[in-house]
């Protein structure tokens, strides 16, 4: 048997899955707490004795240990630039899937006042962007200088025009700062490169996660960590979308994952104007797309959800919602029993409002324009109307008892709104929640990583 193991060490647990890539087949999964304060090993141990129980025999010798982790969140990030939107687009992008979390934006000149929030924010990474390749120089060597004088322990990296970045490396360098020279997030006014720079981002989140207790045990029996869990995740939505070898992916498609503090979206789709009468304003959107939504979770994040999903609006049942979510908040770990059909309930409708809040946010939006030849729309991020397939994956679409209902939350079946969200689309469940796992391995067997994955997947609608 050529067996692997899969490691995905999460904020909150730590997910193991056994695979067989001969077959290929999920041989058995299981998950145990993450022990960040006492060491990872720990709950590392507490996993693989779980996944030895589900087995139901000794675990075979794996051939690959892979694994991926969330680092408690991801990097802290902060992004310096010259022009607010588009600094602030090229941040968002380049964190994608790259273990960072975008603080805050700055733009134009760096002040004093700006140096103390920035040192206040405590950033791990600051993406330095400046002038278009070929143009102006001093901006970012400005920027720079200001950069040298902040009191941060900040890693910088430096990815604006190329002629001036290995100069406001070097300053940055004398000043005592880490500093990575990466081609140009912006080297044309109309277009944002972001890859080199998410991959400096990633070797750093790699460096820099290594310190964390337990680390250096965890890596001596399974190797380096080979990525963020955000990006193993993002791999596992490219892969199915897009297929390996003989094998056919599924086409443009959206996967929420709803959590406990957070809910995630993932689209792989062109997301272009699909007509005559619509234009796109700002950057063409990224084919492949995460957005995180921090205030929009199941149990730490409930409280902020029924806020953000309007549920405390709802006439008499607003005190109703509000004590549900101190609750979920004061035990994470709660699940309501068959003697508790209305939690049951709250359960559910929570996860709906979060993937209907969080889907919303992740689309693109339209506005009508009117114009001398008649009405026009103006399309603003990605219009997500044609995707074929919405995938649910998290704990909640696993035991709720109708995911149907909480997934169709995603749709807008009409599609004449201004938010540019799936109209039909077929409905799924990631049963074995292996969409980081199949991302993991991928990176040694992308075919046996999808027929996997897609064989995990329950069609619920």
């Amino acid at each position: 048997m050529n067996a692997a193991l899969l490691v995905d060490f999460g904020s909150t647990f730590t997910k193991v899955a056994a695979v067989d890539l001969d077959e290929p087949r999920l041989l058995a999964r299981a998950e145990a707490p993450t022990t960040y304060a006492t060491g990872l090993e720990h709950g590392l141990d507490a996993a693989l004795a779980a996944l030895e129980r589900a087995y139901g025999a000794p675990l075979p010798p794996f051939h690959h240990r892979l694994a991926c982790s969330s680092a408690g969140g991801g990097l802290r990030m902060v992004a310096v630039g010259l022009v607010p939107g588009l600094t602030a687009e090229a941040a968002r992008r380049a964190a994608l899937g790259a273990g960072a979390r975008v603080l805050a934006t700055f733009s134009g000149t760096l002040g004093p006042a700006d140096l103390d929030r920035l040192a206040a924010l405590d950033p791990e990474i600051v993406l330095l962007a400046g002038g278009t390749d070929g143009g102006n120089r001093t901006a970012l060597l400005d920027l720079a200088r200001a950069l040298a004088r902040c009191p941060t322990a900040a890693a910088v990296v430096v990815a604006g025009n190329r002629e001036a970045a290995p100069e406001a490396a070097a300053i940055l360098e004398r000043a005592g700062k880490q500093a990575v020279v990466v081609a140009n997030v912006l080297p044309r006014l109309d277009t944002i490169q972001v890859e080199p720079a998410r991959e400096a981002i990633r070797r750093v989140f790699m460096e820099r996660i290594v310190v964390a207790r337990g680390w250096r045990t965890v890596e001596a029996r399974l190797g380096a960590i080979l990525m963020p869990t955000p990006a193993a995740a993002l791999r596992g939505a490219e892969l199915l979308a897009e297929g390996a070898g003989d094998a056919a992916g599924l086409g443009e498609l959206l996967v929420v994952d709803v959590g406990g503090a957070t809910t995630d979206v993932h689209s792989v789709a062109d997301g272009r104007p699909t007509d005559g009468k619509t234009v796109l304003r700002g950057l063409p959107p990224p084919r492949s797309q995460r957005t995180v939504e921090g205030d929009l979770g199941l149990r730490h994040g409930a409280p902020s959800l029924v806020e953000a999903a309007g549920l405390v609006q709802a006439g008499g049942e607003a005190e109703t919602w509000r004590r549900r979510a101190r609750r979920r908040a004061a035990d994470p770990p709660f699940v309501p029993g068959p003697d508790e059909p209305a939690e049951q309930e709250a359960d559910q409708e929570l996860a709906r409002a979060a993937v209907r809040v969080a889907v919303e946010r992740h689309a693109g939006r339209r506005e009508p324009l009117v114009t001398p030849h008649g009405r026009r729309w103006v399309q603003h991020g990605k219009d997500l109307r044609s995707v074929g397939h919405v995938i649910g994956t998290g704990g909640i679409f696993r035991h709720a008892p109708d995911p149907a209902r909480i997934l169709a939350a995603a749709l807008d079946p009409a599609g004449n709104g201004p938010v540019l969200r799936p109209r039909r689309a077929a409905l799924w469940v990631d049963g074995d929640y292996l969409l980081s796992h199949a991302g993991l391995l991928a990176e040694v067997d992308r075919l046996a990583a999808l027929k996997i994955l897609k064989a995990g997947l329950v069609r619920v609608a």
